[in-house]
Order: structure tokens, then C-alpha cells, then sequence
């Protein structure tokens, strides 16, 4: 099985004793840090920091030739942004308190239980993850564009809200940090968790598993697996979808349903990177990256005690937020497009004609199956289609009364159970409820709506060009 490096930079151990080196990197390999390089040379750190990719040193204090501290002092003026840990075979207060003045990240004596120098390790790595993170979101913000737009090609949209969150997932996709995507139910959250796969480049798999109503010992087994033996019915040692996942991302829907037992698994995962199968007191090294999500709010079940307040807080490293449809109705014409597109070809028809002003019309519902709920209508009307034109029949009910803005003289009615038109959209309604009862006369329309006739037909051109699929717009 191909493994992915971790972490992402090079990890450079520098020690004139290379039984320490060779000892130190076996300890750091069964960590899961696989990344590494090793140096006995001092004289040789130059080299090699200009030609390898390194983020941490791991840095012996006294070497012969040119000391530890030297080491120390020319790399925190040549690479400022590489973290460094002093390893010394000596435990000087002195020392210490001198190195972490030059600016050493840590310092630890060799004889120190391994346990603290691997915690050292971790907050180092974190640390500067984090800063290559927000060096890339930086980046990403001020170029305003997407590296790689054909991942998101599968995500329908031309709401900047969604395109902000396109650029931060770019931005932290390569991390091996969790991340949560929230959202009402079919906003995509799913579409969402494949495009932060795809974009970490991982050799390994995308594994996903739906934990909504899952009880805590079927929780156990389906994650971290079992050894052969380990319960009655249990012939054959089983394998858990994180080590399913390895090298790839592992995630995990409707999060926010898990029970409180399984949450403190799913914490100590996150937290010491390992698990344990169960009938098993071998720990197996995770290495695969987390990521969830959930369509309900996880500060209001804090405040509830449905979910566990540090959980949430190892969860929200990096949060994506999906807007529902009805705060971004500008992107209907083009997801009626697509489903229809979509719809057609499964069903091997032609494509067809989106009805006239469909999208508009639909400006007063709320959606509160968001996208998935407007692809089903979609489908459902393309199965219905007899002609070259999209049936309007399924969308009949959402233009019912009561879901519409009721027009009469000198007053506009809003129904409390739908979402209030844009300034934008309610112009484009009055420009639509004013052609209609003028049967399509230009002049006459315009007089209703006080402005000129040249006016309301450059209006109209331009309510055609934004929705270039309602051809009958005159």
C-alpha cells in the first residue's frame, strides 16, 4: 500500500551521532512521520536547506566543528519561518533559556521520555502547517482566483459566497488538519468533501460512511475494525474505513447525529492520531485526513450537551460554510440548465427549453431541500416533457398563491413562508408582472411602471442576457 508522505515538509534530524539519527527516525517512523532527512554533517545543513523542502530541524546542541547553537543562530537568520527543536545530550538550564532566545521553537534532553519529544514534534508540525496554511489563504485572497477552477466543475454556481469558499478550500485542501462543512440538507456537502479529496492530491481513497443513528460499538467496528476473535462471530480479523482510507480522506456525514460515547473515540483520534481496533491492545497510526459534516448547528448542541465542546473545537480547524439556495437564487437558471442537461441525457432525450422566466417565477420559494430538492422537481418535469419544451407541471404548487408575491393596486403583499426577493429580482418582478398585464406591450408596460419605453426595453435586454435560457423574454 503507497503511503502518503506526512507531514507535508521535510522533517531535517541533525546529529554527529548517527546511531541517535538512525534511532530517532525509527521512533519518528512509527510515529507516522515518514518525511524525513537526516544530516551528520553540520556543515552540510546549507545544502540541504536550499535544495530539500524543509519545515522543522530537529537540531543536536553540541557537535564538533561548528556547534549546535551556530546551526541555530544561521538558520533563524537565513529561513526565519523553519521551526526548530534543540535535541541536547546535555540538561542545561542555561542552554536552553539561550536557544529559546535565539528562537528555537523547543529544547529537550535525549534522555527525556520519548513521549514529550514526540508532543514537542506534533505542536511544531502543527505550528508550521498553520503558518503555510495562512500563508496560502493570503495567497489565495488577493489573487481572487481559483489554481485549479476544473475540480469545481461539478459544483454549479456563480454566487461570489461560493466562490470564496471555492478559494479557501483551495487554500487548505493539501492540510492534514480536519475540516467541517456545514449546511442544510442538499446543499452539497457531499460535492464539497470530494473537491477538498481531489485538490490534497492524496494517492489514497475518499471513504465515506453516513454515522446518523449509528450506535457506539457498531461505530467502533465500522471505523477502527476488529481482530479476529474479538467478539462472538468474529472469524477474521475486519478492517476499519480509516485504515480503509489511508493515504486518502475518510469522511464522515451527518456529524453532528454521532452519540456522546463515539464522539470521544472520534476525539482521541483526532487528537493522538491512533486507535485501536477492537479485541485489539495494538494501536494502529491513522493516516488518513478527517473530514466531516453536518446540516445542523453544532454551538447550539454544545449549549444542549449533545456534543462535546473539545470535539467541536479539533472539528472547526477549518470551517465551509454552504450558503442554502434561497440566499443565492441567482444561480437557479443555471442549475435548472444543468439538471435538464443532466436529466436529458439519462433519459436519452434531447435538450430542451427552459419555459418562459421559469427561473423568476421560482424567486418566491424557499427551498427547503435546497439543490437536491430543485434537481428531483427538475428530473421529474424532463420525465414529463412530451414536446421540445421542460414541463412546468411539478413546479406548479410553488407557484401557488400563497407562495407568491400578490400584486394589487398601490400594494405588494409578501407571504411570511417565503424568502423575500433581492432588490434586483424584485425589479425584474415588477418588470414581469408589468408585461404580463400589458399582454406584451412595451408602451403600455412602461407607462405602468413609470419609466420610458426605451428604458423598460433595455431593461428587458438585459433581463434576456442574464438569463439567456428564457428566449421568450421581449
Amino acid at each position: 500500500m503507497k503511503h502518503n508522505l506526512y507531514p507535508q515538509f521535510k522533517i531535517l534530524l541533525v546529529d554527529d551521532e548517527v546511531a541517535f539519527l538512525r534511532s530517532m527516525s525509527l521512533t519518528l517512523e512509527r510515529q507516522g512521520y515518514n518525511n524525513l532527512t537526516t544530516c551528520s554533517d553540520p556543515s552540510l545543513v546549507p545544502s540541504l536547506m536550499e535544495n530539500e523542502d524543509i519545515g522543522l530541524v530537529l537540531l543536536d546542541l553540541t557537535m564538533p566543528r561548528i556547534s549546535g547553537q551556530k546551526v541555530l543562530s544561521w538558520l533563524k537568520e537565513e529561513y526565519p519561518n523553519v521551526c526548530v527543536i534543540i535535541i541536547s545530550g546535555v540538561n542545561q538550564v542555561d542552554s536552553a533559556v539561550e536557544c529559546v532566545k535565539q528562537g528555537a521553537f523547543d529544547y529537550f534532553v535525549k534522555t527525556s521520555d520519548q513521549n514529550q519529544i514526540i508532543d514537542g514534534l506534533k505542536r511544531a508540525i502543527r505550528t508550521q502547517e498553520l503558518t503555510i496554511e495562512n500563508q496560502a489563504l493570503r495567497s489565495q485572497i488577493l489573487s481572487n482566483q481559483l489554481e485549479r477552477p476544473d475540480s469545481f466543475a461539478n459544483i454549479i454556481t456563480s454566487d461570489q459566497a461560493m466562490w470564496s469558499a471555492f478559494r479557501y478550500i483551495e487554500s487548505i485542501a493539501s492540510t492534514r488538519q480536519p475540516v467541517l462543512i456545514s449546511g442544510e440538507s442538499g446543499v452539497g456537502k457531499e460535492l464539497i468533501a470530494n473537491v477538498i479529496h481531489e485538490l490534497s492530491s492524496c494517492s489514497g481513497p475518499l471513504v465515506s460512511v453516513n454515522v446518523a443513528g449509528v450506535d457506539d460499538n457498531v461505530f467502533a467496528d465500522t471505523l477502527f475494525g476488529h481482530s479476529r476473535g474479538a467478539f462472538t462471530g468474529a472469524d477474521k480479523t475486519r478492517l476499519g474505513l480509516v485504515e480503509k482510507a489511508a493515504g486518502g480522506t475518510l469522511f464522515l456525514d451527518e456529524i453532528g447525529d454521532l452519540s456522546l460515547a463515539s464522539q470521544i473515540k472520534l476525539l482521541r483520534l483526532l487528537q493522538e492520531g491512533e486507535y485501536y481496533p477492537v479485541g485489539s491492545d495494538k494501536p494502529k497510526r491513522m493516516e488518513a485526513r478527517i473530514v466531516v459534516a453536518t446540516h445542523q448547528k453544532l454551538e447550539e448542541l454544545q449549549a444542549e450537551g449533545k456534543f462535546r465542546k473539545d470535539l467541536f473545537f479539533r472539528l472547526k480547524t477549518h470551517m465551509i460554510n454552504i450558503p442554502p439556495l434561497r440566499e443565492r437564487l441567482g444561480d437557479l437558471p443555471l442549475l435548472i440548465d444543468h439538471f435538464m442537461k443532466l436529466a436529458c441525457a439519462e433519459m436519452n432525450k434531447a435538450a430542451l427549453a427552459v419555459p418562459k422566466n421559469l427561473s423568476i417565477r421560482l424567486y418566491q420559494y424557499s427551498f427547503p431541500g435546497n439543490a437536491r430538492e430543485l434537481k428531483a422537481l427538475v428530473y421529474d418535469a424532463v420525465s414529463q416533457s412530451t414536446s421540445n419544451e421542460l414541463n412546468c407541471a411539478p413546479f406548479e404548487p410553488l407557484f401557488a398563491k400563497e407562495n407568491h408575491l400578490i400584486f394589487t393596486e398601490n400594494t405588494v403583499q409578501f407571504p411570511s413562508n417565503a424568502a423575500l426577493p433581492t432588490l434586483s429580482n424584485m425589479a425584474d418582478l415588477l418588470v414581469e408582472e408589468a408585461m404580463k398585464r400589458a399582454s406584451g406591450n412595451q408602451s403600455l408596460a412602461a407607462r405602468m411602471l413609470g419609466i420610458s419605453q426605451p428604458a423598460l426595453s433595455k431593461r428587458l435586454k438585459n433581463m434576456k442576457e442574464n438569463h439567456p435560457k428564457n428566449e421568450n423574454i421581449t
